[in-house]
C-alpha cells in the first residue's frame, strides 16, 4: 500500500479522522463529516450568494486536499438547494474545475433528501428495497413456509424492519400520504406471515403479534433520541432540542410531537 489504510479495519475510521482534523472550515458555511463522506452547507436568501459561499469553501477545501495528497471523486458529488421556491437555480459550482450537478434529491448516509424535504424519495426507496429483501426471503416467509410463526417474525424484525426504521428519526416527520406508503407494506407483510384470510382487520394483526403501526415506531425512536440529546455530555448537542421560530421550508418537525 501506497497510501491510505486498510479498507474495513477497526483502526481505519480513527486514523482518516485525525489525518482530517484540520479540514478547513468557513463561517459563512457549516461542514459536516462522517468518515470520508463530507457535506457543506449555506443558507441566504440570495442563491447567487449561496452559491459563492460554497465555492469559496471549496477552493480551500481543494487546496487543502492537494496539500495532503487526498482525491477528491467530483463524480460522486451532487449540488442541492432545499427551498420553496419554484424556477430558481443558484449558479453551479466547481470541484477541480469540474461542474458538481444540480440534482432535485441527493443521498447521504442512508438518507435521500429531496429538495422539498417531504421524504417522498426516501420512503419510496425504502419500498423498494423491502420488495427487493421480500422476494430474497420469500421461501422462509411465504404462505407455503413451514417455519413457525414465531421465527417468521423474528425473521421480519431482523431483515425487513430496520429497512424502513433507519433514519426515522428524520423522515418521519413526513407526510400522512407517504407515512401510509410504509405502513401498507408492513400491513401487507404481516398478512403473508400469518397467512391470514381477507376478514382479518390489519389492526387485529398488529394487535395480535405486537407489532406496532409506523407512527407509533417513530413516536417511541423520536422520545428515544430526545432524550438521548437531552442526556449527551457534549454541550453542542443541547442546542438540537430548540426548534427555529422561524418554519419557511419545513412547518413539521420530528421532535414536534414530543412535547
Amino acid at each position: 500500500m501506497l497510501a491510505g489504510v486498510p479498507q474495513g479495519s477497526i483502526v481505519g475510521p480513527f486514523l482518516y479522522m485525525i489525518y482530517t482534523a484540520d479540514l478547513p472550515q468557513s463561517n459563512k458555511t457549516i461542514l459536516s463529516t462522517f468518515a470520508d463522506d463530507t457535506a457543506i452547507f449555506t443558507t441566504d436568501p440570495d442563491p447567487t450568494q449561496t452559491s459563492a459561499n460554497l465555492q469559496e469553501h471549496l477552493i480551500e477545501i481543494v487546496t487543502w486536499t492537494r496539500k495532503w495528497k487526498l482525491n477528491i471523486n467530483e463524480s460522486k458529488s451532487s449540488h442541492i438547494t432545499f427551498a420553496l421556491r419554484q424556477g430558481q437555480c443558484p449558479p453551479p459550482v466547481q470541484i477541480n474545475q469540474t461542474h458538481i450537478p444540480q440534482t432535485k434529491t441527493v443521498k447521504y448516509l442512508g438518507i435521500h433528501f429531496d429538495k422539498h424535504l417531504t421524504w417522498k424519495d426516501h420512503v419510496q426507496t425504502k419500498r423498494k428495497q423491502q420488495e427487493h429483501k421480500t422476494r430474497e426471503i420469500q421461501r422462509l416467509i411465504g404462505r407455503h413456509s413451514r417455519l413457525s410463526l414465531e421465527n417468521k417474525i423474528i425473521i421480519y424484525k431482523t431483515v425487513l424492519k430496520p429497512v424502513w426504521t433507519y433514519g426515522i428519526e428524520l423522515w418521519g416527520c413526513a407526510s400522512n400520504s407517504n407515512i401510509e406508503i410504509i405502513q401498507r407494506y408492513q400491513s401487507k407483510i404481516l398478512r403473508i406471515l400469518t397467512n391470514a384470510p381477507w376478514y382479518v382487520t390489519n389492526h387485529t394483526l398488529h394487535s395480535d403479534l405486537h407489532i406496532p403501526h409506523v407512527r407509533e415506531v417513530f413516536q417511541e425512536r423520536i422520545a428515544i433520541h430526545r432524550t438521548t440529546i437531552a442526556s449527551h455530555p457534549n454541550p453542542l448537542m443541547a442546542p438540537l432540542l430548540h426548534l427555529p421560530p422561524i418554519r419557511r421550508l419545513k412547518r413539521r418537525w420530528t421532535l414536534d410531537g414530543t412535547h
